[in-house]
Protein backbone atom coordinates (compact mmCIF):
# COMPACT_ATOMS: atom_id res chain seq x y z
CA UNK A 1 0.00 0.00 0.00
CA UNK A 2 1.10 3.56 -0.64
CA UNK A 3 0.92 6.28 2.03
CA UNK A 4 -2.18 7.66 0.32
CA UNK A 5 -4.69 4.83 0.57
CA UNK A 6 -8.32 5.28 -0.44
CA UNK A 7 -10.27 3.71 2.42
CA UNK A 8 -13.44 2.03 1.16
CA UNK A 9 -16.65 0.77 2.81
CA UNK A 10 -18.79 -1.72 0.86
CA UNK A 11 -22.51 -2.04 1.65
CA UNK A 12 -24.14 -4.98 -0.15
CA UNK A 13 -26.25 -7.89 1.06
CA UNK A 14 -24.64 -10.41 -1.32
CA UNK A 15 -21.50 -12.00 0.18
CA UNK A 16 -20.17 -12.95 -3.26
CA UNK A 17 -20.43 -9.35 -4.47
CA UNK A 18 -18.62 -8.07 -1.39
CA UNK A 19 -15.93 -10.74 -1.82
CA UNK A 20 -15.51 -9.76 -5.47
CA UNK A 21 -15.14 -6.09 -4.55
CA UNK A 22 -12.54 -6.93 -1.90
CA UNK A 23 -10.56 -8.92 -4.48
CA UNK A 24 -10.71 -6.23 -7.18
CA UNK A 25 -9.94 -3.36 -4.80
CA UNK A 26 -7.26 -5.37 -2.97
CA UNK A 27 -5.19 -5.53 -6.17
CA UNK A 28 -4.86 -1.73 -6.25
CA UNK A 29 -1.79 -0.26 -4.52
CA UNK A 30 -3.68 2.87 -3.44
CA UNK A 31 -6.93 1.32 -2.12
CA UNK A 32 -8.19 -0.87 0.70
CA UNK A 33 -11.61 -2.14 1.84
CA UNK A 34 -11.59 -1.18 5.52
CA UNK A 35 -15.15 -2.28 6.40
CA UNK A 36 -18.14 -4.18 5.02
CA UNK A 37 -21.88 -4.23 5.75
CA UNK A 38 -24.82 -6.32 4.54
CA UNK A 39 -27.69 -4.00 5.56
CA UNK A 40 -28.38 -0.28 5.45
CA UNK A 41 -28.42 0.03 9.25
CA UNK A 42 -25.12 -1.83 9.57
CA UNK A 43 -23.68 0.32 6.77
CA UNK A 44 -24.57 3.53 8.62
CA UNK A 45 -22.96 2.17 11.80
CA UNK A 46 -19.81 1.11 9.91
CA UNK A 47 -19.59 4.55 8.32
CA UNK A 48 -19.76 6.22 11.74
CA UNK A 49 -17.08 3.86 13.08
CA UNK A 50 -14.62 4.07 10.18
CA UNK A 51 -15.34 7.32 8.27
CA UNK A 52 -14.32 5.82 4.89
CA UNK A 53 -13.10 7.96 2.01
CA UNK A 54 -15.48 6.28 -0.47
CA UNK A 55 -18.55 4.12 0.14
CA UNK A 56 -19.90 1.63 -2.41
CA UNK A 57 -23.65 1.46 -1.79
CA UNK A 58 -26.00 -1.18 -3.19
CA UNK A 59 -29.44 0.33 -3.87
CA UNK A 60 -31.40 -2.79 -2.90
CA UNK A 61 -30.77 -3.70 0.73
CA UNK A 62 -32.89 -5.99 2.93
CA UNK A 63 -33.85 -3.39 5.55
CA UNK A 64 -33.97 -0.09 3.65
CA UNK A 65 -33.18 1.30 0.23
CA UNK A 66 -29.66 2.40 -0.60
CA UNK A 67 -31.12 5.85 -1.26
CA UNK A 68 -32.42 6.08 2.33
CA UNK A 69 -29.09 4.83 3.68
CA UNK A 70 -27.30 7.47 1.57
CA UNK A 71 -29.59 10.19 2.95
CA UNK A 72 -28.97 8.99 6.52
CA UNK A 73 -25.18 8.99 6.10
CA UNK A 74 -25.03 12.37 4.38
CA UNK A 75 -27.33 13.97 6.95
CA UNK A 76 -24.59 13.26 9.51
CA UNK A 77 -21.55 13.50 7.25
CA UNK A 78 -22.15 16.01 4.46
CA UNK A 79 -18.76 15.31 2.88
CA UNK A 80 -19.45 11.56 2.50
CA UNK A 81 -18.51 10.35 -0.97
CA UNK A 82 -20.93 7.62 -1.99
CA UNK A 83 -20.99 5.54 -5.17
CA UNK A 84 -24.32 3.84 -5.95
CA UNK A 85 -23.48 0.35 -7.18
CA UNK A 86 -26.42 -1.62 -8.54
CA UNK A 87 -27.80 -4.08 -11.07
CA UNK A 88 -30.72 -1.71 -11.71
CA UNK A 89 -30.72 1.18 -14.14
CA UNK A 90 -34.13 2.85 -13.87
CA UNK A 91 -33.94 6.59 -14.56
CA UNK A 92 -35.99 7.42 -11.46
CA UNK A 93 -33.62 5.36 -9.29
CA UNK A 94 -30.72 7.35 -10.74
CA UNK A 95 -32.39 10.71 -10.14
CA UNK A 96 -33.32 9.70 -6.59
CA UNK A 97 -29.83 8.59 -5.60
CA UNK A 98 -28.17 11.72 -7.01
CA UNK A 99 -30.73 13.88 -5.21
CA UNK A 100 -29.72 12.01 -2.03
CA UNK A 101 -26.12 13.11 -2.58
CA UNK A 102 -24.39 10.21 -4.29
CA UNK A 103 -21.36 11.18 -6.39
CA UNK A 104 -21.60 8.38 -8.95
CA UNK A 105 -23.93 5.67 -10.21
CA UNK A 106 -22.41 2.54 -11.65
CA UNK A 107 -23.76 -0.82 -12.74
CA UNK A 108 -22.42 -4.07 -11.31
CA UNK A 109 -21.96 -5.27 -14.88
CA UNK A 110 -19.26 -2.68 -15.58
CA UNK A 111 -15.65 -3.88 -16.02
CA UNK A 112 -13.59 -3.84 -12.79
CA UNK A 113 -11.14 -1.35 -14.32
CA UNK A 114 -13.96 1.14 -14.88
CA UNK A 115 -15.17 0.77 -11.29
CA UNK A 116 -11.64 1.47 -10.03
CA UNK A 117 -11.55 4.61 -12.21
CA UNK A 118 -14.88 5.75 -10.74
CA UNK A 119 -13.60 5.26 -7.18
CA UNK A 120 -10.52 7.38 -7.94
CA UNK A 121 -12.65 10.10 -9.57
CA UNK A 122 -15.06 10.25 -6.63
CA UNK A 123 -12.17 10.27 -4.13
CA UNK A 124 -10.80 13.27 -6.02
CA UNK A 125 -14.09 15.08 -5.45
CA UNK A 126 -15.55 14.58 -8.91
CA UNK A 127 -18.91 13.17 -10.00
CA UNK A 128 -19.05 10.29 -12.44
CA UNK A 129 -21.97 9.17 -14.60
CA UNK A 130 -21.32 6.47 -17.23
CA UNK A 131 -22.42 7.42 -20.77
CA UNK A 132 -25.21 4.82 -20.85
CA UNK A 133 -26.63 6.16 -17.57
CA UNK A 134 -26.44 9.77 -18.78
CA UNK A 135 -28.25 8.73 -21.97
CA UNK A 136 -30.99 7.05 -19.93
CA UNK A 137 -31.49 10.22 -17.88
CA UNK A 138 -31.59 12.37 -21.03
CA UNK A 139 -34.31 10.16 -22.52
CA UNK A 140 -36.73 11.20 -19.76
CA UNK A 141 -35.85 14.85 -19.21
CA UNK A 142 -38.97 17.03 -19.09
CA UNK A 143 -41.39 14.14 -18.60
CA UNK A 144 -44.13 14.53 -16.03
CA UNK A 145 -43.50 12.53 -12.87
CA UNK A 146 -46.21 10.57 -11.10
CA UNK A 147 -47.74 12.16 -8.01
CA UNK A 148 -47.62 10.32 -4.68
CA UNK A 149 -51.30 9.42 -5.05
CA UNK A 150 -50.72 8.10 -8.58
CA UNK A 151 -47.82 6.00 -7.32
CA UNK A 152 -50.04 4.63 -4.55
CA UNK A 153 -52.73 3.69 -7.08
CA UNK A 154 -50.20 2.01 -9.35
CA UNK A 155 -48.65 0.13 -6.43
CA UNK A 156 -52.06 -1.36 -5.64
CA UNK A 157 -52.52 -2.24 -9.32
CA UNK A 158 -49.16 -4.04 -9.16
CA UNK A 159 -50.48 -5.88 -6.11
CA UNK A 160 -53.35 -7.28 -8.19
CA UNK A 161 -56.14 -5.10 -6.79
CA UNK A 162 -59.16 -4.09 -8.86
CA UNK A 163 -60.34 -0.49 -9.11
CA UNK A 164 -63.07 -0.98 -6.50
CA UNK A 165 -60.58 -2.49 -4.03
CA UNK A 166 -58.11 0.34 -4.65
CA UNK A 167 -60.85 2.89 -4.02
CA UNK A 168 -61.60 1.27 -0.67
CA UNK A 169 -57.95 1.04 0.33
CA UNK A 170 -57.23 4.68 -0.51
CA UNK A 171 -60.66 5.94 0.61
CA UNK A 172 -61.45 7.58 -2.71
CA UNK A 173 -64.17 6.97 -5.30
CA UNK A 174 -63.82 4.37 -8.04
CA UNK A 175 -64.15 7.17 -10.63
CA UNK A 176 -61.18 8.92 -9.03
CA UNK A 177 -59.16 5.71 -9.30
CA UNK A 178 -60.05 5.51 -13.02
CA UNK A 179 -58.98 9.14 -13.50
CA UNK A 180 -55.65 8.50 -11.78
CA UNK A 181 -55.08 5.43 -13.93
CA UNK A 182 -55.73 7.41 -17.12
CA UNK A 183 -53.17 10.02 -16.06
CA UNK A 184 -50.66 7.30 -15.11
CA UNK A 185 -51.02 5.53 -18.46
CA UNK A 186 -50.67 8.82 -20.35
CA UNK A 187 -47.61 9.94 -18.39
CA UNK A 188 -45.81 6.62 -18.81
CA UNK A 189 -46.78 6.19 -22.46
CA UNK A 190 -48.32 2.81 -21.66
CA UNK A 191 -51.10 0.98 -23.51
CA UNK A 192 -52.85 -0.28 -20.40
CA UNK A 193 -52.50 -0.69 -16.63
CA UNK A 194 -50.40 -3.84 -16.92
CA UNK A 195 -47.84 -2.17 -19.16
CA UNK A 196 -47.86 0.87 -16.87
CA UNK A 197 -46.76 -1.36 -13.98
CA UNK A 198 -44.03 -2.94 -16.14
CA UNK A 199 -42.68 0.46 -17.20
CA UNK A 200 -42.82 1.81 -13.64
CA UNK A 201 -40.86 -1.17 -12.30
CA UNK A 202 -38.25 -0.92 -15.05
CA UNK A 203 -37.73 2.81 -14.47
CA UNK A 204 -37.59 2.51 -10.69
CA UNK A 205 -40.83 4.44 -10.10
CA UNK A 206 -42.20 1.40 -8.26
CA UNK A 207 -40.17 -0.97 -6.10
CA UNK A 208 -41.82 -4.22 -5.08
Amino acid sequence: MTDVTIRILTIDDHPLVRAGLVTVIGKQPDMAVIAQASTGKEGIEQFRAHRPDVTLMDLRLPDMSGVDATIAIRSEFSDARIVALTTFEGDVDIQRVFAAGAKAYVLKSMPPKDLIDVIRHVHAGKKRVPPEVAELLADHIGEETLTERERAVLMHVAGGHRNREIAGLLQISEDTVKTHLKHIIDKLGARDRTEAVTIALRRGILQL
